[in-house]
């Protein structure tokens, strides 16, 4: 059983010939990052390859320093390691590094040119014996374990490395394939479980970078792994070929988006980083593809193309010593110079005691004639939950604006008779009617609430309901399975007031309840005290269907306000709208 209190501990169970891995275990999220929003802890998984040689690779970051050190010195000296294998570098897992190489200062590092670039950054006073992976390259550990290395980089990770085992067939994937979620299952016994927690990592991780996840999916399709050794959640083996498949088709989804947006941004400390990921979430959930490019890493030429096959461009960077790193004035060249004056434009940026970078960049776009899609992000420090959820809705507000634009733009056509008449399912799809609701959740310091009219009973025993929540709608993140929230029923002849202020389009971070009458529910909820009734729910699981989410939810709890009242109804003429 999984402790029930928030400790660490480090699981070592061992996987293949002569193979470990360690799991450096929280039941608690670790930092403020999107990726963990859903809070179900993490692992952080180190392997251990003993053959004549040995190898490590991918040391945790340094929540777990001294669990994991005192773990691995049960199983072996640490002198007796030849080498550490990173599959990416941060200033995090650096920690950890640095503390092993003081009592094993004889280790090799074997990572890409990037990484290396990276270590030498920041153990800058630490002597460091490196080997550089460059390509398709090999080390040999002996007993047969031959180590063959693929560097798989994107955007926001542009020195990412996959290793692949000759002999256990094992292929150490890092950050592809995994999940946040902590628990005592090594493999994916009973893998279906993880599968909305692997794809809202897809989401929030990978997404961004679509093209290149699908070049990293084919260099090592070849491969004939038998376990993925992912970076964190537990390894697979039973869903490898589903999971890959997953993969791919998530990719594809948003390779093929006729909207993109150019993601441009630099990261000091992985703040900016952290920002950028926010953004590009709420663009992708909102059916608008991204394409993320890392500054510090990418070539002239590939910022001018994305610019240029864009609808539209957003730039991120941190403040350094009051200006924006040198990569970042350079990119914002090459915009000006090829983004079209129709294309929409967005600027954030983190820092520490100033913010001069954001606002270069934002007076730049101005002065250019560039119509913003948000309002400047300015974050100071570690972005918190609220922040990010800001960022989030900001990048949705962003991708619907190049929606309307687009929309706009297909109205014209038809006007002309390019497209052809109205179809006539759509019209009859739209006579389904529907309750008028307000749904609304908290959690901790982030709260939501939307108008929903497609709720319908599921079940009779438990009490169940079906709620459809569009995918770009900024409560769709906090409605994952296991979240509660509350379903406000609206009366019929006093539903306008409430139907309009929810209806209203909300600014990033806005308070959705200033001016309503709340209460909180058992759940932690907002209680809309002027609702017809009430009932508290649990989200017990969700569907993908085409463009919205739909909920299943148990109902724990309710009441009627109103009990001669009847509930207000929502009638349609099309289903193309609500």
């Amino acid at each position: 059983m999984s402790p029930v209190n928030k400790a660490k501990d480090v699981q070592v169970f061992p996987v293949a010939a002569n193979t470990r891995v360690l799991r450096s275990r929280t039941w608690d999220r670790l930092k403020f990052e999107i990726e963990y929003a859903l809070q179900k802890g993490t692992t952080a998984n180190s392997y251990l390859i003993e053959g004549d040689k040995t190898a490590l690779f991918d040391p945790p970051g340094e929540s777990f320093t001294d669990i994991f050190l005192d773990a691995l010195k049960e199983r072996i000296d640490p002198q007796t390691i030849d080498y550490v294998i990173l599959g990416h570098i941060n200033p995090n897992r650096a920690k950890t590094l640095q503390a092993l190489l003081e009592i094993a200062p004889n280790i090799t590092i074997v990572c890409t040119n990037p990484g290396a670039i990276s270590l030498r950054k920041i153990l800058a006073e630490t002597e460091l014996n490196i080997q550089v992976i460059k390509g398709e390259e090999t080390l040999d550990l002996g007993q047969g374990h031959v180590l063959e290395f693929t560097p798989t980089a994107n955007p926001r990770y542009p020195d990412h490395l996959c290793t692949y085992d000759r002999k256990t067939a094992v292929l150490y994937t890092d950050k592809l394939f995994g999940c946040h979620v902590c628990g005592d299952r090594v493999f994916d016994e009973g893998w279906t479980i993880d599968l909305e927690d692997r794809r809202y990592y897809f989401d929030c991780l990978m997404a961004p970078h679509a093209r290149q996840i699908i070049n990293s999916l084919d260099k090592i399709k070849d491969k004939p792994a038998r376990i993925y050794g992912t970076g964190h959640g537990s390894l697979v083996r039973y869903s490898l070929i589903e999971l890959t498949a997953d993969y791919r088709n998530w990719a594809k989804q948003q390779s093929d988006r006729d909207l993109s947006v150019a993601l441009i941004y630099a990261s000091a400390y992985g703040n900016t980083a952290t920002i950028a990921q926010a953004i590009a979430r709420g663009i992708t959930k909102a059916g608008v593809a991204v394409e993320s490019i890392n500054a510090e890493s990418a070539k002239p030429e590939e910022i001018e193309s994305a610019i240029k096959k864009s609808a539209g461009f957003i730039m991120g960077s941190p403040t350094l010593g009051g200006h924006a790193p040198t990569q970042i004035q350079a990119a914002l060249g090459i915009v000006l110079a090829n983004a079209a004056k129709t294309q929409l434009s967005g600027v954030f940026g983190s820092f520490g005691w100033s913010g001069e970078a954001v606002d270069l960049l934002e007076n730049k776009f101005r002065n250019a004639g560039y119509k913003m899609g948000f309002e400047p992000i300015r974050v100071k420090f570690t972005p918190t939950d609220a922040v990010l959820k800001t960022c989030e809705e900001a990048g949705t507000d962003f991708a619907q604006e190049l929606k309307k634009a687009k929309r706009k733009s297909k109205k014209v056509r038809q006007a002309q008779g390019i497209t052809s008449n109205v179809d006539r399912t759509a019209q009859a799809v739209g006579r389904l009617v529907g309750s008028m609701c307000i749904v609304t959740t908290k959690k901790e310091e982030v709260s939501g609430a939307m108008l929903a009219s497609w709720v319908s009973q599921a079940t009779f025993s438990p009490p169940g309901l079906t709620v459809a929540v569009a995918k770009e709608r900024a409560i769709e993140s906090l409605l994952y399975k296991g979240n509660s929230f509350v379903l406000n029923v609206l009366p019929e002849g006093n539903h306008l007031g409430m139907m309009k202020h929810f209806l209203k389009p909300f600014a990033p971070g806005e308070d959705r309840f200033e001016g309503i009458s709340t209460e909180e529910a058992e759940n932690g909820c907002p209680i809309l005290t002027d609702s017809l009734a009430y009932v508290e729910c649990q989200v017990a699981n969700r569907m993908e269907c085409g463009d919205h989410w739909l909920l299943y939810a148990v109902a724990q709890q309710g009441k009627v306000f109103e009990s001669d009242a009847v509930t207000a109804i929502h009638h349609r003429k099309s289903g193309t709208h609500y």
